[in-house]
């Protein structure tokens, strides 16, 4: 597969994307833990831990619940093998609705991870490219400049998560202080970065954001294009002028995430592979679905045996008219044996057929002899000596 952002399929409206790294030493066992509590207290229908996959590395876990008004989602959960210690375990996400996701339902990512709301660790909500982002938690910008436009770019360069660039007017209170990300939706959580800019950190920030094309308002807050950016982007509809970090809801920002998340975006780069695996390697079936898989099957098998039995009924047909063919080219009297044709004359032949031609030609032409001349004297002579016999 193309690894180009044009070559790739759009992401489906039905379909959430997340994509972390889990830091500690027992991802595994925090993702069973918090699939058994979430089962009891029957929020999912239903989770699954499949053999591993011969194709894959990683651990998979699936998981099934109703969003409100009673629409199925189906997630899956890719578990990658640990790079280093210090690197941790990197994870993908893919969660998939039979209608059009709302921002409103519950966080996917909360039906496999602690949310925290417990006091429970969340070592799993960092950044799989830049481990040090955090996907629920605010992310000052560095002092340094050089590591600023590193931190920039390369979150803009993963369009797994969306990231947004806040600019702090003055220095917020302690609710300023807080993540807008337990502000946001729950849709839209765990799917959002944060980077929040100092007051006087405005020249720089917009200086490492030239590249990108966009710019931050003073106390606003303005979404990062992924690379490319998606069709109909623009910075300036992107954009807000002033997010009041006073713990009250940034209602206009959340409009501009809203917005942007639903353009048409190509799916991020092994996105592709994880939501095939969602949609063909489910094991988590109902009993309807298994009974709807099971005729789809038999469908399939009496497809192919008809395509089968037609192939058989061709073949014979053909054998059949093949066998009268042979047995009439047997049957019919060999063909009168014809002269071999006369072999084209040589140049040499030619030449002297040509002359031939001309000489017969030549002598039919030549004038014949004229007959002798007969004199006077000797028709005198002849017929004097007849008188004279005939008078004796």
């Amino acid at each position: 597969m193309s690894n180009s952002a044009t070559d790739r399929a759009t992401t489906p409206r039905t379909v959430w994307l997340a994509r972390g790294r889990h830091t500690g030493s027992i991802a595994e066992d925090v993702l069973r833990r918090t699939l058994r509590r979430l089962k009891v207290d029957e929020v999912l229908d239903d989770f699954a831990e499949p053999p591993d996959p011969k194709d894959s590395p990683g651990r998979v876990f699936e998981a099934r619940w109703q969003a409100p008004g009673g629409v199925t989602v189906r997630a899956r959960l890719t578990l990658l093998p640990p790079q280093s210690r210090e690197e941790g375990r990197e994870w993908t996400l893919v969660a998939e609705a039979e209608r059009p996701w709302d921002d409103a339902w519950p966080s996917p990512a909360t039906m496999f991870w602690p949310d925290g709301s417990d006091g429970t660790d969340t070592a799993w909500d960092h950044h799989h490219a830049v481990p040090e982002l955090r996907l629920s938690r605010v992310n000052p910008l560095p002092a340094d400049d050089k590591d600023m436009r590193r931190v920039l770019r390369s979150a803009a360069r993963e369009s797994w998560c969306v990231n947004v660039v806040v600019h702090e007017a003055m220095t917020p209170d302690e609710r300023g202080k807080l993540p807008l990300a337990r502000l946001l939706p729950a849709g839209l959580r765990h799917r959002v970065v944060e980077h929040r800019a100092a007051p006087h950190q405005l020249r720089a920030v917009n200086y490492a954001l030239k590249d990108l094309g966009v710019e931050v308002p003073r106390g606003g807050a303005v979404v990062l294009p992924p690379q490319p950016a998606p069709p109909g982007y623009d910075g300036k509809d992107f954009s807000v002028r002033s997010v009041f970090l006073d713990g009250s809801e940034p209602a206009e920002l959340i409009g501009v995430l809203r917005r942007f998340t639903t353009l048409p975006r190509p799916l991020p780069e092994g996105a592709e592979e994880a939501l095939a695996g969602l949609r063909e390697k489910w094991t988590l079936l109902t009993v309807e679905e298994d009974l709807a898989r099971h005729r789809e099957l038999v469908a399939k098998y009496a497809e192919a045996l008809e395509a089968m039995t037609k192939s058989r009924d061709l073949y014979r047909e053909a054998a059949e008219r093949a066998g009268e063919a042979l047995a009439a080219y047997r049957d019919a009297p060999a063909p009168p044996a014809e002269l071999p044709a006369e072999p084209p004359a040589s140049p040499l032949q030619q030449l002297t057929r040509t002359f031939e031609r001309l000489k017969i030609t030549a002598m039919g032409l030549r004038p014949s002899p004229a007959p002798a001349a007969t004199h006077p004297a000797d028709d005198t002579r002849e017929g004097g000596a007849e008188g004279t016999d005939r008078t004796s």
